[in-house]
C-alpha cells in the first residue's frame, strides 16, 4: 500500500519489545505461581538451543533466516533466564521472611509509608508501606496497613510510624510480605526534609484550592494535577469510573510529558542542553511531590530516557524507550508486573505511539482537521487497548468512555500546567498560586460536568465477566471488529450506530431525561 498523505510511514523500532514482554511475563508468572526457577531453566534451554542454531548458521552462512531465529531465541533465553532467576530469589526470600512466623499474632512493628493513605469509608484507611522493624529486629519488605482514620490521619509518606498490629498473611501474591491491622495510636518519627517539603507543598496546594475554588473543584484539582484523591468524594469516584475517566486522577506519562514539554518550551532561550537539564529537574521535583507510585514511576523512567536521548542528540523513539522502561522496572520494582495500573499505563502509552498516529493520519487524509483527528485518534486508541484490562479489573465496560475523554482532552493540558505551576508557587508566592488556581476553575468544572453527565447516561456501563474471561470477551470483540473494519459496510454500520448513540445521549440530556448534575 502506498503512502497516503498524513499517514506516518516511519517504521517503528521494535527490537526491544520481545525482551520487554519476556521480562514482564516471566516476572509476573514467577510472582503469582512461584515458578521462577522453572522459567529460568526454560531460558537456559533456549540459550542452548540458540547456540546450537548459531553453530549451524555459522557453517551455512547464507541461511539468514536461521541466523535471525537464533538471535531472537538467544535474546529471549537470556532475558528469561535472568529475570526468572531474579524473581525466584525474591520469591524464596519472601517465603523465608521472618514475619511469616508472626502470622496470626499481634506485635509491635515500625513501618515507613510509601504512598498516601486511601480512604476506605467507615473511618478506615489503607496505605502501602515499607517494613522497618518487627518488634526490635530490623527487617524489610512491602506491607499493606489498615488503620483507623482518627489514629493515622497525620501519618505522611516517608514518616516512620511505630504501632501495635495484628499480622496476617497477604491475600494477593504481589511480593507483599504481610498485611498489618493497626491497633491503637502510632508513635510517629520524623520524615526526611525532602518528604516534609513535598508534603508541605501538597498540603499548601490543597489549602489554596479550597480557598479559591468551590468544594467539588477544590477536591478534584489536586487529584488531576498531583494524583491526590484524598478529598475526592465517593460519588465523584463512581462518576469517573462509570465515565471511563478514572485514569485522569492517576498521574501518568501524559502528565509528565505535559510538564516537561512546558518547561522545555519556556526554556528554549537558554539552549537545548540547559532546557533539557531544567526539564530533568522539573521531572525529579514533580515525581517527588506526586510520590513515586506505579504509574508515576513508569512515567518518570520513560521521561528520563526521552530526556537522555535529547541530551545525547540521538533520535528519540518511543517504543524502544517504553521497552527499556519495562526492562528497568521489572528488575528494580518487580511487584509492578502484577499491578493493573502499571499495565494500563504501559498499554495506553504503546497505543498512543503505535495506533493513534496511524488513525490520525488516515482521518487527516480524509479531510479531518489535524487537531480534531489527533484528539479522536488518541481517545479511541486508549479506549480500545485498555477496555479488556478494565473489564478484567472492574467487571464492567464503559460505553461512553471515548466520548467523555474526547470531550475533556482540550482542558487537561491547561489544568496540568497551571496546577503544577501553582503547586511550585504555593509556598514562596501564595498570591500567584491563588491566581493560577483560579484560572483552572472553568476547566475543572468542565471535567466534573462531563464525568457526571457521562455517568448518568442510561447504560453508560455494561457488566462483563471479571478476570481472564472478561479480557477474552472484550479483547475478542475488539479483535473481531478490527478484523472486519476493512469492509465498508461494517465501518458504515458502526459509524451509524455511534452517531445514533451520541444523538440519543444529547437528546436525553436536552430533554432533561438525563440529569448532568
Amino acid at each position: 500500500m502506498g503512502n497516503r498523505p498524513g499517514v506516518a510511514a516511519e517504521r517503528l523500532d521494535v527490537r526491544l519489545v520481545p525482551a520487554a514482554v519476556t521480562s514482564w511475563m516471566v516476572t509476573a508468572a514467577g510472582t503469582v505461581w512461584s515458578v521462577g526457577n522453572a522459567l529460568a531453566a526454560c531460558g537456559a534451554a533456549l540459550i542452548a538451543v540458540s547456540i546450537t542454531l548459531r553453530c549451524i548458521a555459522f557453517r551455512w552462512v547464507r541461511v539468514t533466516s536461521l541466523r535471525a531465529i537464533w538471535v531472537g531465541l538467544l535474546a529471549v533465553g537470556v532475558v528469561g533466564a535472568g529475570y526468572g532467576l531474579a524473581i525466584a530469589l525474591r520469591a524464596d526470600a519472601l517465603d523465608r521472611h521472618p514475619i511469616t512466623a508472626a502470622f496470626g499474632t499481634t506485635a509491635v512493628v515500625t513501618v515507613t509509608p510509601s504512598e498516601s493513605a486511601l480512604s476506605l469509608g467507615r473511618n478506615r484507611l489503607m496505605f502501602r508501606a515499607t517494613l522497618q522493624r518487627l518488634r526490635d529486629d530490623e527487617v524489610n519488605g512491602r506491607v499493606v496497613v489498615f488503620a483507623r482514620v482518627a489514629e493515622f490521619a497525620d501519618v505522611m509518606v516517608g514518616q516512620p510510624a511505630r504501632f501495635t498490629a495484628r499480622i496476617t498473611r497477604p491475600t494477593r501474591r504481589d511480593l507483599t510480605v504481610a498485611v498489618l491491622n493497626a491497633v491503637g495510636h502510632p508513635t510517629l518519627g520524623s520524615a526526611s526534609a525532602m518528604q516534609r517539603s513535598a508534603h508541605a507543598v501538597r498540603d499548601r496546594f490543597a489549602g489554596i484550592a479550597r480557598q479559591v475554588l468551590p468544594a467539588d473543584q477544590a477536591a478534584m484539582l489536586p487529584a488531576l494535577v498531583l494524583g491526590d484523591t484524598a478529598m475526592v468524594t465517593t460519588q465523584t469516584n463512581r462518576d469517573f469510573r462509570a465515565a471511563g475517566m478514572s485514569h485522569l486522577t492517576a498521574v501518568s506519562g501524559a502528565n509528565v510529558t505535559i510538564v516537561c514539554a512546558a518547561v522545555l518550551f519556556s526554556a528554549r532561550l537558554l539552549g537545548p542542553r540547559a532546557a533539557v537539564l531544567l526539564a530533568a529537574a522539573a521531572l525529579v521535583a514533580f515525581v517527588i511531590v506526586v510520590q513515586p507510585t506505579a504509574s508515576v514511576l513508569r512515567a518518570a523512567v520513560m521521561g528520563a530516557i526521552a530526556l537522555a536521548g535529547i541530551l545525547s542528540a540521538r533520535r528519540r523513539q518511543a517504543i524502544p524507550a517504553l521497552s527499556a522502561t519495562v526492562l528497568v522496572l521489572m528488575a528494580t520494582a518487580p511487584h509492578l508486573a502484577v499491578d493493573m495500573g502499571f499495565a494500563l499505563s504501559v498499554v495506553a502509552t504503546a497505543a498512543l505511539v503505535v495506533i493513534a498516529p496511524v488513525w490520525s493520519g488516515r482521518l487527516t487524509a480524509r479531510g479531518w482537521h489535524k487537531p480534531l483527528a489527533d484528539a479522536v485518534a488518541v481517545a479511541g486508541a486508549a479506549q480500545v487497548v485498555t477496555a479488556p484490562l478494565i473489564a478484567a479489573m472492574s467487571g464492567r465496560v464503559s460505553l461512553v468512555s471515548a466520548v467523555a475523554n474526547l470531550a475533556v482532552t482540550a482542558v487537561i493540558a491547561p489544568i496540568t500546567i497551571l496546577g503544577s505551576a501553582a503547586a511550585v508557587l504555593a509556598i514562596p508566592w501564595p498570591a500567584a498560586a491563588q491566581l493560577l488556581v483560579r484560572f483552572t476553575g472553568p476547566e475543572v468544572w468542565w471535567v466534573l460536568r462531563i464525568a457526571r453527565w457521562a455517568a448518568s447516561v442510561p447504560a453508560a456501563t455494561v457488566p462483563v465477566p471479571k478476570g481472564l474471561p472478561g479480557v477474552v470477551l472484550v479483547g475478542g470483540l475488539t479483535v473481531v471488529v478490527a478484523a472486519c473494519w476493512r469492509w465498508r459496510w461494517v465501518r458504515t454500520g458502526l459509524v451509524v450506530v455511534s452517531v445514533l448513540a451520541v444523538a440519543c445521549m444529547l437528546a436525553w440530556s436536552l430533554a432533561g431525561l438525563v440529569s448532568p448534575a
